[in-house]
C-alpha cells in the first residue's frame, strides 16, 4: 500500500478506513515515500494500522518514512511501537 499526498487531521478518517481495507486484503507494508505533508495524524494512523495488523496476527512495516514522522515518533517516545524502515 502506498500513502500519497497530505496526511493530516483533515483526511485522517478517510485514510484510516482505506488502510484498514488494504490490511484486510493482506497488505504487510505501507510505503510513505509519497507523503507530501503531515501532522500527528500520520502517527496516529500508523499506530492504529499496526494495532489492527497485530490483532489479525500479522506484521506491518512502514517504508520510506518522512523525517517529520521519525521526529514525531521520537518526540512521543513510540519508536519501539512503530516498525519504520528506510
Amino acid at each position: 500500500m502506498t500513502v500519497s499526498g497530505p496526511v493530516t487531521l483533515a483526511n485522517a478518517a478517510k485514510l484510516l478506513e482505506e488502510g484498514r481495507q488494504h490490511l484486510a486484503e493482506g497488505v504487510r507494508a505501507v510505503d510513505l515515500a509519497e507523503v507530501t505533508e503531515l501532522d500527528s495524524a500520520l502517527l496516529a494512523l500508523a499506530l492504529a494500522w499496526v494495532r489492527d495488523a497485530r490483532a489479525a496476527q500479522r506484521e506491518l512495516v512502514f517504508t520510506n518514512p518522512p523525517d517529520g514522522l521519525q521526529t514525531l515518533t521520537r518526540l512521543y517516545g513510540v519508536e519501539a511501537l512503530l516498525p519504520l524502515t528506510p
